[in-house]
Order: C-alpha cells, then sequence, then structure tokens
C-alpha cells in the first residue's frame, strides 16, 4: 500500500528513477509472494536480498532529508 501510494506522488513530480525503482519492487514483492506459497527457495532468497537492499535505501533516504550525520555537506 506504502508503495502504490509513494508511486502516485512520483508521478506527480516527475521523477523518473524512483518510478521505476517502485515498479521493480512490486514485481519482486509478487514473486516473493509467489515463492513462499509455491516454496520456490530461488525467489524466497532473492526477495530476501531485495527486502535487505530496500530498506538500506530508504533508510539513506530518510537520513538524507533529515540531513543526519554527514549527510548535511
Amino acid at each position: 500500500v506504502c508503495v502504490l501510494e509513494r508511486q502516485i506522488f512520483d508521478f506527480l513530480g516527475y521523477q523518473w528513477a524512483p518510478i521505476l525503482a517502485n515498479f521493480v519492487h512490486i514485481i519482486i514483492v509478487i514473486l516473493g509472494l509467489f515463492g513462499t506459497i509455491q516454496y520456490r527457495p530461488r525467489y524466497i532468497t532473492g526477495y530476501a536480498v531485495w527486502l535487505v537492499l530496500w530498506v538500506t535505501w530508504n533508510v539513506f533516504v530518510i537520513c538524507f532529508y533529515l540531513e543526519a550525520g554527514d549527510l548535511s555537506k
């Protein structure tokens, strides 16, 4: 739900890189759910790796906008 909401705001701002990243995220979430239901270890592993990258990126963006630490320079 949050990704879809973010997608709408990205369309309003013409930020094409986040829009593509959100589409990739949505597709990988669907594959992760499919992998969980069908028990496909490859899909589950791929989803777990993507989730770590996605959370890391979002934490970086939050810290960047809040100008935390050395990011204010």
